[in-house]
This record gives C-alpha cells, structure tokens and sequence, in this order.
C-alpha cells in the first residue's frame, strides 16, 4: 500500500477486512462487546475518549487487540461525550486538529504499551458525515493524524469512498481506505442516509449478512430508495453498539468466506 492510493480488493479474489467500533463505553459503564468482537473482526476502531471510552478502557481494549492479531484504529470524534459524538458541531479547524491529534496520541500510548501502535484513523459519528462534505473539516482531520503521526509510513485514513476525507487524505500523501456499511442505509448517491431518517440502520441480521456479501463479492448494494448502487469498499463496518453485534459479525464473517471472500486487514 502507498501513500494516496486507495486499497481495494482485487477482482479476482474478493478480499475484505472487518471492523468494528470498540471500547465505547466510559468508566463503569459498557456498550460493546470488545472481547466477543475481538475474536471475529481484523481491525479495532478504538474510541478514543472524546464520544466515549476512558483510558482504562483503552489500554484494555489495545492489550486485547494486539493478544488477537487485531489492527488497532483511532476513531476519532468531536467532543460529544453526551451526545455520542452524534451531534452537529463547529468547531475551529486548528482546534479540530489539535483535537483529533490528542486523541490519536492518547491512543498511541495504549497501543505501544501492548507492543503494537496506531495502525489506522477512522472518524466517528457526526465528524464521520461532515467530513464527507465538508473539505475545511476534512482538512482539518487529517491535520491532526499527520501532528499525531508525523512518520513514514504514513496511516491510512479510514472513511467513505469519494468523501472529502479521502482527498485531503490523498492530498496530504495518506493513503486511503474504501469503507462501507452492512446495517447502515445508503443514499442512491452512495452516501449514508442521516440517521435522522426512518430505516437509517438495518436491523434484521439476514439483510445485514446479505447486503454484507453482495457489498464484498460484487461491490453492488441496493439504496433506501430500490436504486441499485456500486459500491467498493476494503473494510466493512460492524457497529459494535448493535445488540448481538458479536453474533452478527460471526454470521457475516461466516457468509463472507462462504461466498469465496477473504477476510483479512488492511494494514
């Protein structure tokens, strides 16, 4: 993988990678199933504090990782600890960079304590849809994974094909990573559709696994609206805040190599 190119899986042997929000919970409260997951998925985007997860929760979540062979991701946010990171915010973008760097550096600790490091940059929620638009925000993320991360090789950035995240990103000399979504709904533009509208996430597990495959195997999903939609994507996103995400990732991860599709990270 080089600097400003987009990894995707080759055609002649699907490959993709599994990803799953972790450690999204803070002091005594817990939200997702880290160990369960850890078993099942190649990458861990950890929470880094800012929507969710504390530094406990972190390490813990690193140390687990790195036992399993798991790629360790930042997923960076605004700071939205009530909201989930789920909120519209504007920020400054020399402070959205110093933020995101923080965050990512907070990590690193973690992660090198288990004797891996940040292997990845994936934003969260409400920054995760804005950077899809919003090139002064984009900008600014990807700021602060090269303050946070200054060396060679640089991180891939995970977020949407075609987002203004991935140009900056490109821009910058990161490389890029294709993410889609098995339980989200997508617009027929290829974008998410907000939450905020009805049948925003898919909840039955036979339609997550079915969309799963068709998204790896053939780059193909259906849009909310009946469009059929092209969609490559390198790493598929299994929230880890889903009741009974565990036993969905399993099932996904089943189907995939069932259908001929090889799981395995992408950094």
């Amino acid at each position: 993988m080089t600097g400003g190119r987009t990894v995707t899986g080759a055609a002649a042997e699907p490959v993709i990678d599994l990803n799953a929000d972790l450690g999204e919970g803070f002091g005594r409260w817990t939200l997702t199933e880290d160990e369960a997951l850890l078993s099942v998925v190649t990458s861990a985007n950890v929470a880094c504090g800012f929507h969710a997860g504390d530094p406990s929760t972190m390490r813990r979540v690193c140390a687990l990782a790195a036992e399993r062979g798991v790629r360790i991701g930042a997923q960076v946010s605004y700071r939205d600890l009530a909201g989930f990171g789920r909120r519209a915010m504007d920020v400054p973008p020399d402070e959205l960079a110093d933020e995101i760097a923080y965050q990512i550096g907070a990590l690193q600790v973690f992660a090198q304590a288990a004797g891996a490091g940040v292997a990845y940059v994936k934003p969260h929620g409400a920054l995760y849809n804005r950077t899809v638009r919003d090139a002064e925000q984009a900008a600014a993320v990807v700021r602060g994974v090269r303050l946070a991360l200054p060396g060679t090789p640089a991180p891939p950035v995970l977020g949407l094909p075609g987002s203004r995240l991935h140009e900056a990103a490109r821009q910058a000399g990161l490389p890029v990573v294709a993410e889609a979504f098995g339980d989200r709904a997508y617009t027929p533009e290829a974008t998410l559709l907000s939450r905020r509208e009805p049948g925003a996430v898919v909840h039955d597990p036979d339609a997550v696994v079915c969309r799963s495959v068709g998204i790896a195997r053939d780059g193909l999903l259906t849009a909310h609206t009946g469009d059929r939609i092209r969609l490559r994507a390198r790493s598929l996103c299994v929230h880890g805040d889903t009741p009974g995400a565990a036993d969905l990732a399993r099932r996904v991860r089943t189907a995939l190599r069932a259908a001929g599709v090889r799981v395995e990270a992408f950094a």
